[in-house]
């Protein structure tokens, strides 16, 4: 369904993105950039006013959770499966500038498997020793088989991050990466982790404006950093993975409510909607039935498919 502006289905918010759907196709230098080093920064994804009513969403959400009880001592949240908390959040999963990096990277097979608000104020003391150097994907790390152990494994799945308060400074609790690390398998653990221990080489802290996001492999060894400003960190991570992967988190969307039925064929498909991940609606081996998945079928109605790119076929 085209949308001339990014509009809130079941609120009264506008936002222009200047006619952009969604469906523009990323360039061949951002899919080699991506490619080579594994994260993407995306200056200006938010407009301002859209920025501003996320970060209004967040702080309620944060408020309330912070009143049940689930902040830790120095007020940090992490959580999880938060999409289904405001209108706002919903309509992420579309994104005009951030999800064709979505659909580009990894194919029309995908869903949001992953989901989480952070909110990150001042520490309340200095920074103790910490080694939180990872990549996600859990299991996906150790039980697939590969011939070579020295060849990367799969991505599998990869996030977009919405920065929504300023780190444009080092020491605001920024989200660290090894550019091109998610081609190793592994990283050198420090054999101390009671001593302050540096970064590895390459290590850079990403450093981006309000309104700014950025995308990452799930291979990508990356880490939190502490937060020693004064000012508190927001961010909102959205994961997209393969239908046939189970889910990270749990969201418990009322499919008889106002916040799912909001939601277009396609964030619906993100949702996990579909009764078997081989196709939409189930098995049937009467026709070709990856036509029916919107979000295949929203790129081939739109000429958006394209044989040279296995995922995009």
């Amino acid at each position: 369904m085209l949308r001339k502006s990014f509009t809130l289905w079941g609120g009264d918010a506008v936002f222009d993105y200047g006619g952009r759907t969604g469906y523009e196709p990323i360039s061949d230098t951002d899919r080699k950039e991506f490619h080579e080093q594994g994260f993407m920064l995306l200056r200006n994804v938010l407009t301002e006013d859209h920025r501003a009513a996320l970060e209004a969403a967040v702080d309620r959400v944060y408020a309330e959770e912070k009143a049940a009880g689930n902040t830790t001592k120095d007020g940090t949240l992490h959580l999880l499966g938060f999409l289904e908390r405001d209108e706002l959040f919903g309509e992420l999963l579309t994104h005009p500038i951030a999800f064709p990096y979505m659909w580009g990277l990894a194919g029309w097979n995908i869903y949001t498997h992953h989901n989480h608000l952070d909110v990150t104020p001042p520490a309340l003391e200095p920074e103790k020793p910490y080694w939180g150097w990872h990549q996600d994907g859990y299991r996906q790390n150790s039980d697939p088989e590969t011939m070579d152990p020295n060849l990367p494994r799969p991505m599998f799945s990869l996030k977009v991050a919405y920065v929504l308060s300023d780190l444009s400074e080092k020491g605001r609790g920024a989200t660290k990466v090894i550019p091109g690390s998610h081609l190793w398998n592994s990283l050198p653990r420090p054999a101390d982790l009671t001593v302050h221990n540096p970064d590895p080489e390459g290590t850079v802290e990403i450093t981006a404006n309000p309104g700014d996001a950025f995308i990452f492999d799930r291979r990508q060894w990356h880490s939190r950093s502490t937060n020693l400003s004064s000012i508190t960190r927001k961010m909102l991570f959205v994961g997209y993975t393969y239908r046939w992967i189970r889910p990270l988190d749990e969201l418990h969307p009322d499919k008889d409510g106002g916040w799912y039925q909001n939601r277009t064929p396609v964030q619906r498909q993100l949702l996990g909607e579909g009764t078997h991940t081989a196709n939409y609606w189930g098995i049937n081996w009467n026709g070709y039935v990856d036509d029916e998945i919107p979000l295949r079928k929203e790129l081939k109605e739109r000429g958006l498919l394209d044989r040279s790119i296995p995922w995009l076929r």
